[in-house]
């Protein structure tokens, strides 16, 4: 083999390595750039497009001046290195950036503040875009002498991009985004080096004999694969919405999904060498329509499979995944990879190739903004792929077909168009979760570039918020209305007269409910999605009370309301959400907690709700250890299995604030306010002090839960019970805590009936995790300490129920075991239910309205209730 040969091979290695740095520099730039200018899916759309549109702009330039270079390969070197370089100083230039949009902030609103972000994307990824998308013109004449083809060039370097995708999932987590960009530039340097040093070899230097100078090909053709890539684009970010939001759901889809559509476009390109250009050209636009709109078909089949689908691990899940994935998306990416090739062979005369693919990123640019412009907020993700599928096949017609199958070309596209009308709508959601939403009913879905909100209505009436398909934000039947009032209701108790409450995220507006009670407050809230917003406003009116027209909501990102906001607030609350979702994390991090503190009144509160089912030990301590890091004097309360991390600006005031705030209510308003539990319930569920210890933090430069609890919960980490050990040994003596909490000798008493039945109540949780019957026990005596505690009393009374047909065959009389539940619970909706049912058999119709009007108090969205009218 001759030397110009084998140099040539190597240096498709080398570009394989450019491939894989450049898809590395684009996840770590658009992650980074999405959360410093807010979490949204906006700043991923202008990323990618300002990607896309330099590698076109690029591209096109190495077409129209690359040829006059005497040396490619040289210039190829210094491109290479030059985009290291700008890598490795990015994280500074970013900070810098940063801070100045942080002062622009406060004077813009929410879609000037997208504007910028999408310029500073734009300013920020088109330099190393364009040097990367200039390589490619660079490099195919630099291989000229070695006779490797075009598909060759496109193939390896998309192959090397899959991986490319994938290397930040290791990086990030390990070594914290500065770092992970160091080591990809440090790589993209090696690689720079290794083409310098090749570029002085003989035959690198030597005038190209015979190389032909990149022509631009005819207008049509080059339009039309600029349609093509426009479309390839709408499609991808339509499977991302979808096949996103039913997979992992997590950081790592996005890369996945990522990784195997670049990956079908390499593996198209290599094997387009063996198709006959003409006759695949006229074929390949009806087959990758046809193939595209049969992912939709599938979309319930593979959303069924994944919801009940079960992993040994992280990896065992992103490979299983992966390849339903690639199952599904494969057959369009290898026709779009083998497109390229197969057009630029059309035009060997003018060696169009770095032309064409110029155009072709151009078009992807192109197609990436209107999908997040146009496609997901007015058709939808389904209607984008329905969309993409028909602009593939006619764009794909135009770049190159005979004029005598004009009427096929009529036919294949009659043929698509019945082909998308039955998927054009997103499938029910008890289609697509057969498992846990099987007798579901859609009341309303709303869909934009951010989400799809869905509110689905259950059997027996009760309504749920979906954001994003399998992630329940919020439920309205009985328990979940006291959780979410319960959010609230601390906060607000815990500070001595507050006079303002910001929520940091709206969901349902039953937490904001919970503040009702409260007199002379300013409620607001900022909430991102239009979904829940209207959902709110509309479907969760009945339980919320209609509180939105209340209250004051700003539709912003909680990130930059902060950084934008310039009013205090006495008690801000953040909600609870899930953390292992893409972009949720940033709201747990050392950043966002200080932005929270800055906008707190002297003597303000901040308390950040966390889910205990959703951590692992390791994750909860990180976001423990990060609290108190911002927040020194920071404690926790535990109401249930959720955890409140209270952050005062100052320092905490314990009992004597909350008395002194229940003083200006009157009677009933103490009981709203408390919901019905008295003060020394509440100060009853105090954890002490945060003593997570050293450790890591979450910080957004160097991001760790969002890594590491997927993989926790695909291994089986996410155990409760250990969570419960470990902060049942963490937690004060009676002693400690009365100290704490400023709690009087004369008020001991009350205050050890309700901190002693907290820790009962935990323990007993804790037993029934574990299998145990001592569960009931501790339960029985949590309750004799204290009868007034919701959830001691809500567990006790579900055991009864539980057990009540059991009793009556030993004779007991069944309306009497049901008032004497009752007596525990006078508002619990199933033993409201039977004593409705069993009055209303007896002919007692005057008692059975009393059980049903009290049921319809405490669920007024109760199914049954609503069909007897």
């Amino acid at each position: 083999m001759s030397t110009p040969r084998i140099s040539g091979w190597f240096l498709v290695f080398l570009y394989a390595l450019s491939g894989l740095t450049g898809l590395a520099y684009e996840v770590l730039w658009a992650r980074m750039l999405a959360l410093q200018f807010g979490v949204s899916i906006f700043g991923v759309i202008v990323s990618v497009a300002a990607f896309m549109a330099g590698l076109g702009l690029g591209s096109i330039l190495g077409a129209r001046h690359g040829q006059r270079a005497a040396n490619p390969l040289r210039v190829f070197a210094w491109l290479e290195i030059g985009v290291a370089l700008y890598a490795l100083l990015s994280p500074g230039l970013l900070k810098l950036s940063d801070a100045w949009l942080g002062g622009i902030a406060p004077h813009v609103d929410v879609w000037t503040w997208y504007a910028l972000q999408g310029t500073a994307a734009l300013f920020w990824l088109l330099i190393p875009a364009t040097a990367m998308g200039a390589g490619f013109a660079l490099v195919l004449r630099a291989v000229s002498p070695a006779r490797i083809g075009l598909n060759v060039i496109y193939g390896v370097n998309a192959t090397g991009g899959a991986l490319g995708a994938l290397l930040p999932l290791w990086l990030l987590p390990a070594f914290g985004w500065v770092n992970a960009m160091g080591i990809v530039a440090g790589l993209g340097l090696l690689v720079g080096g290794a083409v310098w040093l090749l570029a002085r070899q003989s035959w690198a230097v030597q005038p190209v004999v015979g190389a032909r100078e990149f022509k631009r090909p005819a207008g049509l053709p080059l339009l039309a694969y600029t349609g093509v890539g426009a479309a390839a684009l709408l499609l991808e970010i339509g499977w991302t919405r979808l096949f996103g939001m039913i997979l992992l759901r997590t950081e790592y889809v996005l890369a996945v999904i990522l990784a195997v559509f670049v990956l079908g476009l390499g593996l198209g390109s290599l094997l387009a060498r063996r198709a006959r250009a003409a006759w695949w050209l006229t074929l390949l636009p009806f087959v990758a329509g046809v193939f595209a709109l049969l992912s939709l078909w599938l979309l319930p089949w593979v959303s069924a499979w994944a919801e009940q689908a079960r992993y040994t691990g992280l990896f065992s899940a992103m490979l299983w995944q992966g390849a339903v994935l690639a199952a599904v998306t494969l057959p369009v990416t290898l026709i779009l990879g083998a497109w390229l090739p197969l057009l630029a062979a059309r035009h060997t005369a003018s060696n169009a190739g770095a032309w064409l693919y110029g155009a072709n990123s151009l078009g992807a640019a192109l197609g990436t903004v209107t999908a997040g412009a146009v496609g997901l907020p007015w058709l939808g993700a389904t209607g984008t792929v329905c969309a993409a599928a028909v602009l593939l096949f006619l764009f794909g017609v135009a770049c190159y077909l005979p004029r005598r199958i004009w009427i096929v070309t009529s036919v294949g596209l009659a043929g698509l168009l019945a082909l998308a009308w039955p998927v054009y709508e997103l499938p029910d959601v008890a289609r697509l979760l057969p498992a846990t939403q099987a007798n579901a009913r859609d009341l309303y879905r709303h869909e934009d570039a951010l989400t799809i909100t869905h509110v689905v209505e259950r059997a027996d009436g009760q309504r749920v918020l979906l954001t994003d398909l399998q992630r329940m934000d919020a439920a309205s039947d009985q328990a979940a209305v006291a959780v979410q009032e319960n959010q609230a209701r601390l906060p607000l108790l815990l500070h001595p007269a507050p006079r303002s409450v910001l929520f940091l995220g709206l969901g349902t507006g039953i937490s904001a409910a919970g503040a009702q009670p409260f007199p002379n407050l300013a409620r607001n809230a900022v909430e991102l999605s239009q979904g829940a917003l209207t959902a709110a406003a509309t479907w969760f009116a009945p339980v919320n009370g209609g509180v939105l027209q209340r209250m004051h909501v700003a539709r912003d990102d909680a990130r930059r309301f902060l950084r934008a906001d310039e009013q205090r607030y006495d008690v801000i609350i953040g909600d609870l959400f899930h953390p292992d979702l893409a972009g949720h994390s940033a709201l747990l991090t050392v950043q966002q907690f200080a932005r929270a503190r800055a906008r707190l009144t002297d003597g303000g509160l901040f308390v950040q709700w966390l889910a205990l089912n959703q951590f692992d030990a390791e994750s909860l301590a990180t976001v423990l250890r990060t609290f108190q890091r911002v927040f020194p004097e920071a404690v926790v309360f535990m109401d249930g299995l959720r955890l409140a991390l209270v952050g005062p600006r100052d320092r905490f005031f314990g009992a004597p604030a909350l008395f002194a705030n229940l003083r200006r209510l009157d009677a009933d308003a103490q009981r709203a306010a408390t919901g019905g539990e008295g003060a020394w319930t509440w100060l009853g569920r105090y954890w002490g002090k945060i003593a997570a210890g050293d450790g890591p933090l979450q910080d957004e430069w160097a991001p760790r839960i969002e890594y590491q609890l997927p993989r926790a919960r695909y291994q089986g980490d996410f155990d409760l019970t250990l969570l419960l050990t470990r902060l049942l040994q963490g937690r004060p003596t009676m002693e400690q805590a009365a100290q704490a909490l400023d709690v009087t000798n004369a008020d001991m008493p009350a205050f050890e009936r309700a901190y002693s039945a907290t820790e009962l109540a935990v323990r007993g949780w804790q037993a029934t995790l574990q299998g145990s019957d001592e569960g009931a026990r501790l339960m029985r005596l949590a309750y004799q300490a204290n009868p007034q505690d919701r959830w001691v009393g809500f567990s006790l009374a579900d055991s009864m129920l539980a057990t009540l047909p059991q009793a009556v065959r030993r004779g007991m009389d069944e309306r009497k075991a049901l008032q004497t539940i009752l007596e525990i619970r006078p508002d619990h909706a199933e033993a409201l239910r039977a004593l409705w049912h069993l009055e209303r058999a007896a002919g007692d119709a005057r008692a059975a309205e009393m059980y049903r009007a009290r049921l319809q108090a405490v669920s007024p969205l109760d199914k049954e209730i609503r069909a007897d009218f």
